[in-house]
């Protein structure tokens, strides 16, 4: 019997036991007795801690554990007011499982205290006298407060969290991957800042404040960087008189558990509530909720590490462990999540679930997601278990699935990763190739028109249509401003001497490190943001963009920025009004990229008989690209469905420091060409309504390193 078909328990109690209330009878369940505690074998197939009528059911497993003790606290005590050995007649294989009678959930917390043998060398160390987090725990106590470190002697525990959050009749938002335009955000960071005239600064409360800004925006999905409570104060420390802080969250504590330092307010056995209101808010205005999940690591560490969790239930399981039982570090955070043992499975699948069932998101980006394609000696599998049963689990079969396609070990498996066509992922080649391009690198050109085609040569469209998000930057590395206004990272206040951080950047600074007064380079600046964006908002697959960069905000050439907690990371909403003209280039960019299908998606056949995906270079239809060729066309042609009338759009890019002319393709004689985008032109001027763009006579000249965009269709149009 699970939690969900379980009998009504009555609340009136006898000698001998509880009555149970069914349909058809009445039952007398006798009970045990524990520490003072009325308690029964409880809900086998339910892990976590859930609330009954009359008490709470407390379900957990351990494969090699000996006897496990249940420990309950008044709120933010260190020592248990009661210890409850679980029977062992209450174990059924490895599970134990017990109901405690009595119990209000608002009034305790609880951990657990497993024993068993220990011997290192095998990956197995359990401690009695350790307190251990349920790894199922829907809400973790101990970091309320950000950026305060648990009273010395305290622990994780947890809360039992009542699920009464009201969904309404809601129905999903179901956007097709295509026509998602998604908006990479820090939550802390999107309104900390003292700019964004919040009431609730740094929270899930002050981004729902913003919803109606990224609704003008346009955007439709937004990725939040980790909101599963971690530990930001793992490397806390000083520097140049900044508290450090492990500010982006990649360091999990509970799969299971929202960021209790994210809710404005405190939820009490109602943890996830603003979180859960943030979802629907955001669905409400047509923008879907994918989560940046971290299942490759724990803040568990290495053997110098903490020991609060995982560690204690089952260390050789849960974690990929060397023969002479020391830790992998595929992550590059001291430890590798065991993820295709069928327990860690097992646990993800049913994370993923709880996620999708009890806060409705719309999708989840995996980080560092190759090492979910390891096998328990951390070799690349073939056909991982745990990717081909997310990619078709049931619950599951809406939600977007995307891979950020590599790890810390070296395994890079962009355009190779397992799919079952069902995933998509972070393209890097996109951001490397069109970077380079942008910048004027010689031999770029063939590369870059591919990625923005689609990059076919990754991804076959006929079995992999949406797989590729392409981006330009994202949380790591450079801002859009930055990338052009840096030619070096500058990642000193991290305290590393500047070692941290990538150095393959392919970045350029328009003639001067960082700020400058120059207005020659900053009008280059401007001009080569606006080109990205013009790009990308033309490319086909999904476009994805860091918070932030619409309005040119700056980490002043930080492109490692995880542990700043401060000016350098927070968004600076004072720019926006500084910077109102890239704002509303970005604005209108998303707007034409919605308003026409052939740049996201095949279309019906065009009319003309041009092909759905073209390249070309100073001529049309020529794309024998030579290595100092610096302009590239795509032509995007179709029509929409039950319509005579094609839709054309034709990017084409200037990446040299000279004029260069572009001769378009011809058109039929009932069509012309008109001039939708010139990023050549500084301020409002760069875009144009369509009622204002001006007819093209078959060729234009390109401004030195600028991007025109052009729309072909009926001279009536």
């Amino acid at each position: 019997m699970t939690i969900e078909n379980q009998p009504n328990y009555a609340h009136d109690k006898s000698e001998d036991g509880f009555m149970v209330k069914t349909a058809s009878s009445i039952h007398l369940i006798p009970l045990d007795h524990i520490d003072g505690f009325d308690v029964r074998p409880g809900f086998y197939e339910s892990p976590g801690a859930t609330a009954i009528p009359c008490g709470v059911n407390f379900t957990v497993h351990s494969h090699h554990g000996t006897s496990c003790e249940l420990l309950l606290f008044h709120r933010q005590e260190t020592e248990p007011y009661a210890i409850i050995k679980i029977p062992e007649h209450y174990r059924i294989g490895n599970v134990y499982s017990i109901i405690v009678f009595g119990l209000d959930i608002e009034k305790f917390e609880y951990a657990y205290r497993v024993d068993g043998p220990s011997d290192p060398a095998k990956g197995i160390i359990f401690d009695k006298t350790k307190l251990l987090l349920d790894p199922y725990a829907k809400a973790v106590t101990g970091q309320r407060v950000w950026g305060a470190k648990p009273v010395k002697g305290d622990a994780y525990k947890a809360r039992v969290v009542k699920d009464d959050f009201d969904w309404g009749n809601r129905r999903p938002t179901l956007i097709p991957m295509e026509d998602l335009i998604i908006y990479e955000a820090h939550v802390r960071g999107f309104t900390k800042h003292n700019s964004s005239l919040v009431l609730h600064p740094g929270t899930f409360e002050g981004m729902m404040e913003k919803i109606p800004y990224l609704e003008s925006l346009g955007i439709n999905a937004i990725e939040l960087m980790p909101i599963f409570e971690f530990d930001e104060t793992r490397d806390q420390r000083e520097y140049n008189g900044r508290q450090l802080l492990d500010y982006w969250g990649y360091n999990p504590v509970s799969f299971f558990s929202p960021n209790t330092s994210y809710a404005a307010r405190r939820e009490y056995n109602r943890e996830g509530n603003e979180l859960k209101s943030l979802v629907k808010m955001c669905n409400d205005h047509g923008i879907e909720v994918i989560l940046d999940v971290v299942f490759n690591h724990t803040a568990e560490g290495n053997e110098e590490g903490p020991y609060f969790s995982f560690k204690g239930f089952d260390n050789n399981i849960y974690y990929m462990l060397t023969p002479d039982g020391k830790y992998y570090n595929f992550s590059g955070c001291g430890n590798t999540m065991n993820c295709n043992h069928p327990i860690v499975q097992q646990m993800i699948l049913e994370c993923l679930r709880y996620w999708v069932i009890a806060y409705r998101v719309n999708g989840f980006r995996f980080d560092l997601a190759s090492i979910l394609g390891r096998n328990e000696d951390g070799s690349p599998m073939l056909k991982p278990p745990l990717l081909q049963s997310l990619a078709f689990d049931p619950i599951l079969g809406h939600v977007k699935l995307i891979a950020e396609a590599w790890d810390a070990g070296g395994l890079y498996q962009v355009g190779n990763f397992p799919s079952w066509s069902r995933w998509a992922e972070w393209n890097g080649k996109y951001r490397d190739d069109l970077r380079s391009f942008l910048k004027g690198d010689e031999g770029t050109a063939w590369a870059a028109a591919n990625r923005i085609i689609g990059s076919p040569d990754l991804y076959n469209p006929e079995q992999r249509s949406n797989a590729s998000i392409n981006f330009i930057t994202c949380h790591d590395g450079f801002t859009l401003h930055d990338l052009y206004a840096y030619n070096q990272k500058h990642n000193e206040e991290n305290g590393w001497n500047n070692t941290d951080g990538t150095d393959d950047n392919r970045s350029w600074n328009c003639g001067a490190e960082g700020e400058t007064d120059d207005p020659e380079i900053l009008c280059l600046r401007r001009r080569m943001v606006r080109n990205a964006c013009a790009v990308l908002m033309c490319s086909r697959g999904t476009p994805m963009f860091l918070a932030g960069d619409e309005f040119g905000n700056s980490q002043y050439g930080n492109n490692n920025a995880y542990c700043q907690d401060n000016e350098i990371s927070w968004l600076n909403w004072n720019l926006l009004k500084e910077n109102k003209d890239l704002f509303d280039f970005f604005r209108y960019m998303i707007a034409f990229r919605k308003s026409h299908d052939v740049i996201r998606r095949n279309t019906c056949a065009a009319v003309c008989g041009f092909p759905p995906l073209s390249i070309h270079s100073t001529q049309p239809w020529q794309h024998n690209f030579q290595w100092k060729d610096r302009l590239i066309g795509v032509m995007f042609a179709g029509r929409v469905q039950d319509s005579s009338i094609d839709d054309i759009v034709y990017l084409a890019i200037n990446a040299y420091w000279e004029p260069l002319t572009v001769n378009l393709p011809s058109l039929p004689s009932n069509y012309s060409w008109r001039l939708a985008v010139n990023t050549f032109v500084d301020g409002p001027d760069a875009v144009l309504p369509e009622d204002r763009m001006p007819f093209v006579a078959g060729s234009m000249e390109l401004g030195p390193r600028s991007v025109a965009v052009f729309q072909g269709g009926p001279r009536s149009r």
